[in-house]
């Protein structure tokens, strides 16, 4: 399209000359908090509505931190956790009028940097590291960009950053003590290769949770965070002579997958003959076919506290970690109701 044909945008010059008022009143007609007559007000506004104008937000906000984008950086954001978070975080930053930029690191190292370029050009006041894959090189580059960083979920790492996260050490030892009270003997915990920070903690947590209570857990990683990986953890598992009678998986994702198998390819039913236990509360937790018994995390209060601390950058370092409860959630692949237990 040649530049002759290229459709106009209208600028705040079109609305001044259109409603007959200077530059700087339709500058302050849409800066809240400016001094502008009544009159003024509507003549501008209707101009603007006429020639379909809107503030270059952007623009106006690269001198003022408040009015600049922020950056989500993540991976494998089509997987039911991720796109959760994903969803409760793009709303918040909607509702607190924060334009948002997504880089899905999926496509490699290379292909994240060169977006994450493009974060820096447009200066961009925080980045939000979801929890998961992203390269730490990624998260240095923002880091000495000089802007604000939130990681979810990956405590420990990074100094200068936020932190959001999950309490791991309750719940996990949470996790273990409602196998251990079902009256599961046999315990086994299905992990993933992917071996993210979270992944991590999980897995440390929990085993330390059986080796206060002097028990021993088979471990097994089959593969990466996926249903296929909990199928494949079922066929190795079930097969054996130690067959364990009851499961924590580190996702829910891995639950359905071994839950499948379990029932269909081994004959065995949940909780009657295996318990089995997630971890995230994804939608397809609460499916008839699953009713997994699962820990929830609070994402609606996570994305709440994130928006804090994006209002709030300068607070005090002892303020800038806030870990959460994964508060569990009863439904039908444990054998013990939670009124059978005693605190």
């Amino acid at each position: 399209m040649s530049k002759q044909n290229e459709p106009h945008i209208s600028t705040a010059a079109d609305v001044a000359a259109l409603a007959g008022v200077s530059r700087s009143a339709v500058s302050r007609t849409f800066t809240p908090g400016s001094s502008v007559s009544v009159e003024t007000r509507r003549k501008v506004l209707a101009a603007a509505e006429q020639l379909n104008y809107h503030v270059n937000m952007l623009a106006r906000g690269l001198s003022k931190q408040a009015s600049r984008p922020i950056c989500i950086l993540g991976g494998n954001l089509s997987a039911p956790y991720q796109a959760s978070l994903l969803d409760q975080l793009t709303q918040h930053m909607q509702q607190a009028q924060r334009a948002v930029m997504v880089i899905n690191t999926a496509g490699g190292e290379h292909s994240a940097n060169e977006a994450l370029k493009q974060t820096l050009h447009y200066r961009a006041a925080a980045t939000i590291v979801l929890s998961g894959s992203p390269q730490a090189s990624l998260i240095e580059n923002c880091l000495q960009s000089g802007q604000q960083v939130i990681l979810i979920n990956r405590m420990g790492q990074f100094e200068g950053a936020d932190h959001i996260g999950i309490d791991y050490t309750t719940t996990m030892a949470d996790a273990y003590h409602m196998l251990s009270r079902a009256g599961c003997e046999q315990v086994a915990m299905l992990s993933s290769c992917a071996q993210s920070p979270s992944i991590r903690i999980r897995e440390k947590k929990f085993l330390e949770a059986a080796f206060q209570a002097d028990s021993e857990v088979q471990l097994v990683r089959a593969g990466p965070t996926c249903y296929e990986t909990g199928a494949a953890a079922a066929r190795q598992l079930l097969a054996g002579r130690n067959r364990p009678d009851g499961v924590f998986c580190v996702t829910d994702l891995i639950a359905c997958g071994f839950i499948d198998v379990a029932r269909h390819e081994f004959g065995l039913r949940v909780p009657e003959d295996i318990c089995v236990i997630g971890f995230d509360d994804i939608e397809q937790a609460g499916w008839v076919g699953y009713q997994l018994t699962t820990f929830a995390q609070p994402l609606n209060t996570m994305a709440s506290a994130i928006i804090q601390l994006l209002n709030t950058p300068d607070l005090p370092r002892e303020h800038k970690t806030t870990l959460f409860q994964a508060k569990p959630v009863w439904r039908k692949t444990v054998r013990i109701s939670p009124s059978a237990i005693n605190p």
